[in-house]
């Protein structure tokens, strides 16, 4: 088993103040991820709903789960009743359907909207013009159960980092220019989530608040 101890408070260590890790736990045997969670790590990222599932019933309650991957609408009702936030919101569609799943249990959910930048197209995300299109269109703010916090982005999975940083750098302006227009006066609405095991480092330079990171910390995948 990868040392994940050591690993995890090495990316901890490189983490300034106000920026939160979320460690990817997709694949990952749940005796990792209490591995983790004994270092103090408390938020966990799973992209799989029966996965998920299986390891919210065997870990302790004070986890915060966030759901990461790309999430079809008739799977949001399993996990409305525990998901902490929903990191990859694309549409306005999704948006609806956490809200339904939302007011049956009687919560909030948190959710981030997700951003395509990148160049890449196995990446989903609304671009940055069908992001304004629906923040401007105005129906969110009609939405109880939901509450948007802020905004993701994966960067090109490449080797450049003048690439990396100037993809990040765009969803961190764009970002402000949202909260300017959109959200100035609320204060939910801070978080900048992008950097993953690869590009973490350059995130945190570029205004990042959350990042993902998985291999780093728990090696490669167990499929």
């Amino acid at each position: 088993m990868y040392n994940i101890k050591e690993n995890l408070h090495k990316v901890l260590a490189d983490l300034p103040e106000g920026v939160r890790l979320v460690a990817v736990s997709k694949f990952h045997p749940v005796e990792e991820l209490m591995a983790a969670y004994e270092e103090g790590q408390r938020i966990f990222g799973e992209s799989h709903e029966q996965e998920l599932k299986l390891k919210h019933q065997a870990l302790p309650d004070d986890i915060e789960w966030h759901f990461i991957g790309h999430l079809q609408t008739n799977k949001v009702k399993y996990i409305a009743p525990y998901i902490s936030m929903i990191d990859a919101v694309d549409s306005m569609k999704l948006l609806r359907e956490i809200n339904k799943q939302a007011q049956k249990n009687n919560r909030v959910i948190k959710v981030l909207l997700e951003l395509h930048i990148a160049e890449e197209e196995t990446k989903y995300g609304l671009t940055l013009d069908a992001c304004r299109e629906l923040l401007e269109a105005g129906e969110w703010r009609e939405l109880k159960n939901v509450q948007i916090c802020g905004l993701m982005m994966m960067a090109s999975y490449v080797d450049d980092q003048e690439q990396i940083r100037q993809e990040m750098m765009m969803a961190a302006n764009f970002y402000d220019e949202v909260k300017t227009r959109f959200f100035a006066d609320d204060v939910h609405f801070c978080e900048r989530s992008w950097g993953m095991s690869h590009d973490y480092p350059i995130a945190v330079q570029c205004h990042s608040t959350m990042v993902r990171v998985g291999t780093t910390i728990f090696g490669p995948r167990v499929y």
